[in-house]
């Protein structure tokens, strides 16, 4: 599902007055609240949904799997994504189709 997809669903299940342009708005806003939760080390929780947050990787010394040759890779931020126990409940479910 992309941006576009969830802004018809909301116009759908909200109110067919309010604009798609608002709901898009509204969308970016929720984006960039989680985005500024991130950037200031702080994870972002949304109730029966889940939680991101910070995942800091070590530097390491890795193998470029074509080569062979080592390649070092510096420490890296990451964004983990833990959801939660009515999310993971909901997706299984009996009944929902997951596509390949």
């Amino acid at each position: 599902m992309v941006r576009s997809d969830i802004i018809k669903k909301l116009s759908k299940k909200i109110h067919h007055k309010i604009k798609k342009s608002d709901l898009d708005r509204i969308l970016q806003v929720f984006i960039d609240t989680i985005i500024k939760g991130i950037k200031s080390n702080k994870s972002t929780e949304i109730r029966s949904f889940g939680r991101f947050s910070v995942k800091r990787l070590k530097e390491k010394i890795s193998r470029n799997p074509r080569t062979g040759s080592r390649v070092f890779a510096p420490e890296k931020v990451s964004i983990a994504f833990k959801m939660s126990n009515i999310l993971k409940n909901k997706i299984n479910e009996k009944g929902i189709k997951i596509e390949k």
